[in-house]
């Protein structure tokens, strides 16, 4: 997945990752994610740091999970900082960048490449009353009818043994 991830990204900003250096590495500073949202989003992340230590490339981190959420990024689908910057759980960051491709389908003025499943439409049905009542009558199987079916004989594991004067 993190191969795949990372060719979409490429082929969105545009440029190869660089070679010989690994995917976290490349992502870690956030400076790629910001680039990614900017071009899904124009200026969705007005002020990318290129320089200036942790503390300003866990900003670019923070604002690129800012910039997702109002692209349409379910809040639980976002990775924490500490998962992409200290390596904790780079499959979270990975999950991440395919929510991100999931909520590209929702925007018209975006053409392409997408990365993952069409998200699932809403299916709204409306039902009359006399349709609900009809349902209130029958029986699931969960509510414990199932024509005379029984676990009668059914044996799991070893039977118990009581042993008469001990």
């Amino acid at each position: 997945m993190d191969k795949e991830a990372q060719e979409w990204v490429e082929s969105i900003i545009g440029e190869k990752f660089p070679a010989g250096q690994a995917y976290e590495d490349v992502l870690k500073d956030g400076q790629v994610l910001c680039k990614l949202i900017n071009i899904l989003s124009p200026n969705a992340v007005p002020k990318v740091n290129s320089s200036g230590g942790q503390f300003k490339f866990m900003e670019n981190i923070n604002n690129f999970q800012k910039a997702l959420k109002e692209y349409g990024v379910p809040d639980i689908d976002v990775f924490q900082t500490v998962d992409l910057y200290e390596k904790k759980d780079i499959a979270n960051v990975t999950n991440t960048i395919f929510a991100l491709g999931r909520a590209t389908y929702k925007h018209d003025n975006f053409k392409g490449p997408f990365l993952g499943p069409k998200p699932a439409d809403e299916c709204k049905r409306d039902f009359t009353e006399e349709q609900l009542k009809a349902g209130q009558t029958i029986v699931g199987l969960q509510a414990g009818s199932n024509k005379g079916a029984t676990q009668a004989g059914q044996n799991l594991g070893a039977g118990r043994k009581i042993l008469l004067g001990k």
